[in-house]
């Protein structure tokens, strides 16, 4: 970075911001390339081309309106990778619907919750897959003080019945500043809070990400990543919408063969995920039966990066760039990622530069200040990328977003003289297990209402597969007498099985500073001499 650029933060390349909604930027897309494939989802053998992929979000935006949805009403969808999820993800876009992506992990406490807390008033959900029986979940999840008025069951005759009984959309018109998307991610103070994105913050970064990747219409991508994450349904499938990019769906879950069949057979040119999906892909015994050479450009985030992963993406997979991309849920996502020009060693050892009309800075967490080059600190955002807020939740948006627009991560990262970034670690207590991101604050307030649960401290440990894994001190109340297993299993029918602690231990006391402050540091450092995971720690970009 040139001495004459100001150290207060980095600032990406300025590029017009596009001032559309997401329907509108769909529509365009089917009017310029009506007839070049635009989606396919292979585990339910559906090809349609731009113009048919719009006639038919059209067709399921009419579908809601006929079940007397108002303007900015929210309505949920509970699934995984399937065609209805992106019908719907576009339907509420142009009908001037907000979209609750709802994890298909979720169980009926945190169901509840969120069915409660979005105020939703339409749900969407398969009756059951292959491990889980969806309408039992609900049903035990249903409380009175929820405002869920319609449960439409996808692949069902209720779902054909919505789409035959359609109505004209709202009059009211649809805004680019218009709220059009909620994510729940967990808070630290236990309770998952729903991020509110809109239309000109998801377009864009969509965009920008795809720009930089430079997607056009004679791209495919494969998409494992899952749609409930933005990751998947903006980094991908919004990215493949405002470029006219075929979007190919491998599979409901991920499935690394699958994967790999989709990349072979479709001649994928794109591919995205989190480091653990490549690791599976390039482990998987029939990968070299599957011709990748159609690949060029790779997108991966999520979770740290192992700089020899993004090697043998490189060469093994034959992407000839990969591109880290670093950011948050709040941020739309994407707030770094490498650019076409950056060599390879910018792209295995940072998250890549600010992405265009994207601020970036890093601050001393304590004193505020910003800190000079090469010095860590709290990796501070802003643009137009950031959330309107949490959901209902002034004072936690007002603690994330400062009074001059900065989104304040929590992550702790340092800036290199080529203006790019380098995360060192997290000044929340945030664990990244496979790309999901899990609060210890929510699982220990899920613990504490098991009865003989008197107090729990949760950490994240090192983790080769999934990068990190979560564990668990438990201590008792007082006579009572417990199991890890029966603690286990107290969480499996309750909570998503990535939040389940791979590590319980039953202990007495916990490690305390001299003002009685629990050290959760050394908690951790415990278990990974216990249960000898010093080799489990990978060098990341």
């Amino acid at each position: 970075m040139s001495s004459a650029l100001p150290l207060s933060y980095s600032a990406g390349p300025t590029a017009p911001l596009l001032d559309l909604t997401m329907g509108e930027a769909l529509r365009q897309t089917a009017q310029r390339w009506p007839d070049r494939l635009g989606i396919v989802v292979r585990h339910q053998n559906v090809r349609l081309t731009w113009r048919e992929f719009d006639a038919e979000v059209d067709r399921t935006a009419r579908g809601l309106a006929g079940l007397g949805l108002r303007p900015l009403d929210r309505v949920g969808i509970w699934a995984s990778n399937h065609l209805e999820w992106v019908l719907l993800q576009y339907a509420c876009a142009r009908a001037g619907y907000v979209l609750v992506n709802v994890n298909p992990a979720y169980r009926s406490h945190e169901l509840a919750y969120v069915l409660r807390k979005s105020g939703m008033k339409a749900l969407f959900l398969f009756e059951r897959d292959a491990r889980t029986n969806f309408r039992e979940i609900l049903e035990a999840a249903r409380q009175p003080d929820q405002a869920l008025e319609h449960v439409v069951y996808l692949g069902s005759d209720e779902w054909t019945t919505m789409l035959a009984n359609g109505a004209d959309l709202p009059t009211r018109p649809v805004l680019p500043d218009d709220p059009t998307n909620m994510q729940y991610t967990s808070g630290t103070t236990g309770s998952p809070k729903g991020v509110v994105l809109t239309h000109r913050g998801l377009v864009n970064n969509a965009w920008f990400t795809g720009e930089w990747m430079e997607m056009t219409e004679l791209d495919t991508m494969c998409i494992p990543f899952p749609l409930y994450h933005c990751a998947g349904c903006v980094c991908s499938a919004l990215n493949c919408v405002v470029h006219g990019t075929a979007m190919v769906f491998p599979s409901p879950i991920f499935d690394p063969r699958a994967a790999l069949e989709s990349i072979s057979q479709e001649r994928a040119t794109v591919l995205g995920g989190v480091p653990t999906m490549f690791i599976a892909q390039l482990s998987h015994p029939e990968f070299s039966q599957f011709d990748t050479t159609s690949l060029r450009v790779a997108i991966m985030g999520g979770a740290p990066c192992p700089v020899e992963l993004l090697r043998r993406v490189n060469t093994d997979m034959h992407c000839r760039d990969v591109c880290v991309i670093y950011g948050q849920t709040e941020a739309s996502p994407v707030i770094t990622m490498n650019a076409p020009q950056d060599n390879f060693e910018q792209r295995t050892s940072t998250v890549g530069q600010a992405t265009p009309n994207v601020e970036v800075k890093i601050i001393d967490p304590v004193t505020g200040e910003t800190v000079p080059i090469g010095q860590q600190g709290e990796l501070c955002t802003r643009g137009y990328l950031l959330m309107q807020g949490y959901d209902g939740e002034p004072e936690a948006t007002a603690r994330a977003i400062d009074a001059e627009g900065w989104l304040h991560t929590g992550d702790l990262a340092t800036m290199r003289d080529d203006a790019h970034f380098h995360i060192t670690g997290r000044a929340k207590d945030m664990i990244i297990r496979g790309g999901e991101n899990i609060y210890p604050a929510e699982i220990e307030e899920f613990l504490y209402s098991h009865p003989k649960v008197a107090e729990v401290q949760v950490v994240g440990l090192p983790d080769l597969k999934f990068g990190e894994i979560v564990a668990a001190w438990v201590r008792l109340k007082p006579g009572e007498t417990a199991t890890t297993e029966e603690l286990r299993d107290y969480c499996k029918s309750r909570i998503s099985h990535f939040k389940i602690p791979a590590h319980i231990r039953i202990v007495d006391a916990f490690p305390l500073t001299v003002t009685g402050k629990v050290q959760k540091f050394k908690i951790r450092q415990l278990e990974i001499e216990q249960l000898n995971l010093q080799s489990q720690q990978v060098q990341t970009a």
